[in-house]
C-alpha cells in the first residue's frame, strides 16, 4: 500500500471518531474527505494511463492519433476543379527569309478536357487566345476532343491557316497524312507554295511535288527550343500526338502533291 492508501484509511477510520464536533460539522468534514479521494483517484489513473500507453488513450478520441485535433468541419469543403489547359501549347515548326522578309509557322495544340466543367475553362482560355474550335457550339461537344491552330506569318503580316479538332485517340498511322497548301504571303494570291501536313510519329520521309521543278525531301529533325532557323522537316509538336512538316516550294513553281515516302 502506499502512503496515500494508509492515509485515506486512516481518514476513513476517522470518521467514526466524534471528539468534539457537532455531528452537521462531521457530515461536512467527511464529505469533503470523499470528494478529494474520488479526485485523488481520478487523477492518479489518469496519469497513468498517459504515461505508459499514450497511443491506447488517444486512440478513443476525435482525431487520436498523436497529433492536433482539427474542429469538425461545419460545411463541405471545396474543392478545385481538376486541373485544364490554360494556355495552348506552341511549337515553330519551320522559319526562313525571303526577300529580306523572315517567315514563320507555327501550331497551338489544345489537349482534351475530361468532362464539361473542364471544357468550359478551356474554351474561356482560348477565347484569351482568340482561338475557337470549329464545329463546337457547346462545352460538351469539346468534351474528348483536341484541337489545334496552325499560323503562317512573313514579314509583319499573319493569318491562321489551319484549324480543326480530332477524338483524342484519332492519330496518324503508317502512311497517313492530312496536309494543305497556300501562299506563303498572307493576304495574296500567289501560287500555293507553302505546304503544311500532320503525319503519324513513324513517319521518316515525306517527298513535296512541285508542279515545275525538283521535289523536296523532307527527313526527320530533333526538336528545338530555338525559334530562329527552325530547318524545315517532320518534327513533333507538344501537346499534337502526331508529328507535323512544312516544305516550300521556290519561287518559280508551285505545290502538285505530297505523300508519306518512308
Amino acid at each position: 500500500m502506499t502512503d496515500r492508501d494508509i492515509a485515506l484509511l486512516l481518514a476513513d477510520a476517522a470518521d467514526g471518531v466524534e471528539v468534539g464536533i457537532a455531528p452537521t460539522q462531521a457530515v461536512i468534514r467527511g464529505g469533503r474527505r470523499r470528494r478529494a479521494r474520488r479526485w485523488a483517484i481520478a487523477t492518479a489513473t489518469a496519469l497513468a494511463i498517459v504515461g505508459s500507453t499514450a497511443t491506447l488513450a488517444l486512440a478513443g478520441l476525435p482525431g487520436g492519433d498523436g497529433h492536433e485535433v482539427a474542429p469538425a468541419a461545419t460545411q463541405r469543403p471545396t474543392t478545385t476543379p481538376d486541373a485544364f489547359q490554360d494556355a495552348p501549347h506552341r511549337t515553330t515548326l519551320a522559319t526562313g527569309t525571303e526577300d529580306g522578309k523572315e517567315w514563320k509557322v507555327y501550331i497551338d495544340a489544345w489537349g482534351a478536357p475530361r468532362d464539361k466543367v473542364e471544357a468550359e475553362a478551356q474554351l474561356t482560355a482560348m477565347a484569351e487566345y482568340q482561338e475557337s474550335p470549329p464545329d463546337v457550339r457547346t462545352a460538351s461537344e469539346l468534351v474528348g476532343k483536341t484541337a489545334y491552330f496552325v499560323y503562317r506569318s512573313y514579314g509583319d503580316k499573319g493569318a491562321r491557316v489551319i484549324e480543326n479538332t480530332l477524338p483524342a485517340d484519332g492519330i496518324q498511322r503508317s502512311t497517313d497524312l492530312d496536309a494543305g497548301s497556300l501562299p506563303l504571303v498572307p493576304g495574296t494570291d500567289g501560287p500555293s507554295r507553302l505546304v503544311v501536313g500532320r503525319v503519324a510519329g513513324t513517319a521518316q520521309q515525306v517527298t513535296c511535288t512541285w508542279k515545275d521543278g525538283p521535289s523536296t525531301l523532307l527527313h526527320r529533325v530533333p526538336a528545338t527550343g530555338a525559334t530562329t532557323n527552325v530547318e524545315q522537316g517532320i518534327r513533333s509538336a507538344e501537346g499534337s500526338k502526331d508529328d507535323w512538316f512544312v516544305c516550300l516550294a521556290p519561287q518559280n513553281t508551285s505545290f502538285q502533291s505530297v505523300a508519306v515516302t518512308k
